[in-house]
């Protein structure tokens, strides 16, 4: 019995320590975005929502202190960085808000109708950005990526209150992942996912506000900083002249989970020697009739190709990039359990032949 043992162990050493690629290594991800207050209401803030992350995970913040872009560049200046906890969930929100004194907030976003796309809605935006303006753009740079990311309005709860409650945003956040090619030593597969609002769980299951989205996409032998993903600069520019997507409609269905979500393929690898990804999205609302059932948008022609008449307000634009930590990914010695329970079984079976032809 300790001979069979000793042999079973041996072989399991021996076949266990094959290569299996590591997952890629993401030095950063990044955004940059402008949005339009589409709520109804004056929002006197504006908050991301990282789950997943820490503080220390936080690289940079548009209008934060130490970067390019001083915090004078939109209208509440630096954010503030808190980390939260919600049970098993954590993350960390970036708050961009303004102060509230004798009731009175010393700066607001109307809400209203944006029709520049580009990332236009700052101080150095050249569309005489200021108290009128309906939109605001925001940025943050992290290590790793989120398991998810939320966009609010801060509105108040009561006027003249001083007290806010987030409004969910008419804005989709991309999401990266990524993984190791199926080609050992290949460069890792991308996907960048956005998913269209979900309609709120009120009354009968209706579908989504569908709206409409352009995608660009490019690749660099460099890494991106979060400067770079301002309108006008040469890689924003590099990036438009490759459309991914001309059109496509994304609207939430409520008996389809998979609905209303667009990804880049379904995973692309990555070009040799490319350090880094850059994605614009712009979005705009849809116009187009609807099935005054469920809310299910008509387009004329589809949902690749809309009528002029269906194409509405410019909602917002993402300029998102990718920094990638070396290329392509190495391989580790690990295996899964699966792999585990069938090494084992083999190496029974090699055992008993052994001792038959014994």
């Amino acid at each position: 019995m300790h001979a069979a043992r000793t042999y079973i162990a041996r072989t399991l050493a021996t076949l266990l320590f094959v290569p299996l690629l590591a997952p890629a290594q993401v030095i950063g991800t990044l955004g940059n975005f402008d949005v339009v207050n589409t709520t109804g209401q004056d929002a006197h803030g504006f908050e991301i929502e990282l789950e997943g992350l820490h503080l220390s995970d936080i690289t940079d913040t548009f209008g934060g202190a130490g970067r390019g872009f001083p915090s004078s560049v939109e209208r509440y200046g630096a954010p503030l960085l808190s980390e939260y906890t919600n049970g098993a969930l954590f993350g960390v929100r970036v708050t961009y808000q303004a102060s509230f004194a004798a009731g009175v907030w010393s700066t607001g976003t109307p809400s209203g109708v944006f029709s520049t796309p580009g990332e236009s809605c700052w101080s150095g935006g050249g569309i005489a950005y200021g108290p009128a303006t309906p939109c605001d753009h925001f940025g943050v740079g992290h290590v790793g990526s989120p398991t998810r990311t939320g966009y609010s309005w801060l509105v108040e709860a009561t006027p003249g209150s001083g007290v806010l409650q987030p409004l969910q945003a008419a804005l989709p956040a991309p999401q990266w992942q990524v993984s190791p090619s199926p080609v050992v030593g290949a460069p890792p597969l991308v996907v960048a996912r956005i998913q269209a609002p979900r309609p709120p769980e009120v009354g009968e299951p209706q579908f989504g506000t569908p709206m409409w989205v352009k995608v660009y996409s490019t690749e660099f032998e460099d890494k991106v900083a979060l400067e770079d993903l301002m309108g006008g600069n040469a890689k924003v520019e590099q990036a438009k002249q490759h459309t991914e997507i001309e059109w496509q409609l994304l609207q939430t269905d409520p008996g389809n989970p998979a609905a209303g979500a667009l990804e880049n393929g379904g995973g692309a690898e990555v070009g040799a020697g490319k350090e880094s990804v850059l994605r614009r999205y712009e979005f705009y609302a849809y116009t187009g009739a609807f099935d005054p059932e469920n809310h299910e948008a008509q387009p004329v022609f589809g949902d690749s190709h809309p009528a002029d008449a269906e194409i509405g307000d410019f909602l917002g634009a993402q300029n998102v990039a990718l920094n990638l930590n070396g290329n392509p990914v190495a391989a580790v010695p690990e295996a899964p359990p699966a792999a585990l329970l069938a090494v084992g079984l083999m190496a029974l079976v090699l055992w008993r032949r052994r001792q038959l032809r014994a």
